[in-house]
């Protein structure tokens, strides 16, 4: 099998694997227990804890272990709107943030908060203009992903988070796709809140964290919850964590390196393309927007995406066409609209993502399918 479908899961790293082996076996106990076990547990938690927050330039009390980056964004969000003052109940988001933010919008609405959302320029970018412009005077909090899922278009944060700062305003961000990706410090993004996901490192699923600067003012969402400092309830799984951070810790100390392997990747993806004359363009040039190097999201002209993605499932490559979680759902891509694709266009999307074990031969394999199909399937049809 050739697996291209990185930025839904990445597999576990073997070293992370055994790192989950060894603290299955020897770290058993209850990391809230007070006898030596529960002891032995709390250490190593307390320990993945720093770990993490060193490796996003933030501070230790920040960090709170979760479920994955999907629990982060929800969590994250109604901790600290439920924390604010009720002259600050209004949240600002936008039209391509992942599904977990999106589908919680109508709930939180029920619940009171107002909220606004705001669309990116023609290049897909959230300005410091658009955003100034949605600002009001009960803004709380606003929540911007750092890298898209679908185009891989990265936000400049750093650029945006002076507007919020200054007035008071949080800033929280899903960095599920760029934790490991790309070099992330917090305090120069001026992020005061960030969603993090374990199985997008090659780390295990079921494991992510949230960070939430000691000065954000959150509340628990769930009655009685004593785990993560009442931010989460149910007992922590130690062992998923320890190799959550096995996982990162290797991703961040290899980023040069994989940064380098994915953009030779990418940039072979495409000048191999249009030698073959496969009908393979970008759907937003580098030269235009930064993006995440590990992300091809790419128009196949004239043919479904689904149809080329069954058709490299076919003969064992793995693509995608879209984020796992919208995955099976045919309506209009948010992430596509919102840089003006029309729905004919977004049909023929397909999202291509690396990893660290790609090659230029993966890659050949399913070129040489794609020449192969040029005209096979022509959309509505």
């Amino acid at each position: 099998m050739i697996y291209l479908d990185y930025a839904a899961a990445a597999p576990m790293d073997e070293r992370a694997i055994r790192m989950l082996n060894e603290l299955n076996r020897e770290v058993y106990g209850n990391s809230s227990s007070l006898h030596d076990a529960g002891g032995h547990a709390a250490y190593i938690l307390e320990y993945c804890r720093e770990k993490l927050a060193n490796m996003i330039g933030g501070v230790t009390e920040g960090v709170y272990f979760t479920s994955g980056g999907s629990e982060s964004n929800l969590l994250s969000l109604q901790s600290i709107l439920n924390g604010l003052p009720d002259c600050k109940k209004h949240l600002i988001t936008t039209t391509m943030e992942h599904a977990s933010i999106r589908n919680a919008i109508p709930y939180l609405e029920q619940l009171g908060y107002r909220v606004t959302l705001i669309e990116p320029n023609e290049r897909g970018i959230i300005t410091k203009e658009i955003l100034e412009a949605s600002l009001e005077s009960d803004t709380g909090l606003v929540s911007i992903q750092h890298a898209n899922s679908e185009t891989g278009i990265v936000q400049p944060l750093a650029e945006l988070s002076p507007l919020l700062s200054t007035r008071g305003i949080f800033l929280h961000s899903d960095m599920v796709q760029t934790f490991g990706k790309l070099p992330i410090d917090i305090r120069k993004l001026g992020v005061d809140a960030c969603s993090l996901s374990s199985h997008k490192v090659h780390g295990p699923k079921g494991v992510g964290a949230a960070y939430l600067h000691p000065h954000v003012p959150w509340q628990p969402i769930l009655p009685g919850t004593s785990h993560e400092r009442g931010f989460r309830a149910g007992t922590v799984n130690v062992p998923g964590i320890g190799a959550f951070i096995t996982a990162a810790e290797l991703c961040v100390e290899e980023l040069a390196q994989r940064t380098a392997h994915f953009r030779s990747l990418r940039s072979y993806l495409f000048t191999q393309a249009e030698h073959l004359h496969i009908p393979l363009v970008c759907v937003m040039s580098e030269k235009n927007v930064d993006i995440v190097p590990h992300i091809a999201g790419c128009l196949f002209d004239g043919m479904e995406g689904q149809y080329v993605m069954l058709e490299c499932n076919r003969i064992g490559i793995c693509i995608s066409t879209g984020t796992a979680c919208t995955a099976g759902h045919h309506e209009h891509s948010p992430s596509l609209a919102a840089i003006g694709l029309s729905k004919e266009d977004a049909l023929r999307f397909i999202r291509i993502s690396f990893g660290r074990s790609t090659t230029i031969e993966h890659l050949d394999r399913m070129l040489t399918l794609l020449a192969s199909l040029k005209g096979a399937k022509p959309i509505g049809e």
